[in-house]
């Protein structure tokens, strides 16, 4: 659930609502993902006891999605707390969608990440669906 809850998160971060309004500018935000992004501080509340798991799956899940969510401004005060959680992120995981997240919150937030930006399977350059799709439509 947690990862389901990351990748959701991720579809509708900052920087996927910023490419989708760069491709598309005439195009009007869903009030669907403007109301989830809203949600942000709830669903923080609700993943950080998750932070600690005992389990890895689901500690690496709980802080995957808490660096996501804390992007919104209210949500700032935990991005030291979450850079020790990105760090360790970078230390043990071999997932590099993960390891890419916590690199972006880690230079985001001015914590400098140690090497370079992990490589992400899709260049960031290019353009989302580039079979012509839009990012709300199926791509069939």
């Amino acid at each position: 659930m947690l990862g389901w809850l990351a990748s959701t998160l991720h579809d509708a971060s900052d920087e996927i609502v910023a490419r989708n309004e760069e491709y598309w500018p005439d195009f009007a935000p869903d009030t669907t993902v403007a109301a989830f992004r809203e949600l942000r501080p709830m669903l923080y509340r609700a993943v950080a006891p998750f932070l600690e798991d005992s389990h890895e799956n689901v500690r690496e899940a709980a802080v995957i999605a808490a660096l996501i969510l804390a992007e919104h401004p209210a949500l700032a005060e935990h991005r030291d707390h979450l850079a020790v959680h990105a760090r360790r992120i970078l230390d043990t995981s071999s997932y590099e969608p993960n390891r890419r997240v916590a690199w972006k919150a880690l230079k985001t937030w001015g914590h400098h990440p140690p090497g370079p930006e992990p490589l992400s399977e899709e260049a960031e350059d290019r353009r989302p669906h580039s079979d012509g799709c839009g990012d709300l439509e199926p791509p069939f």
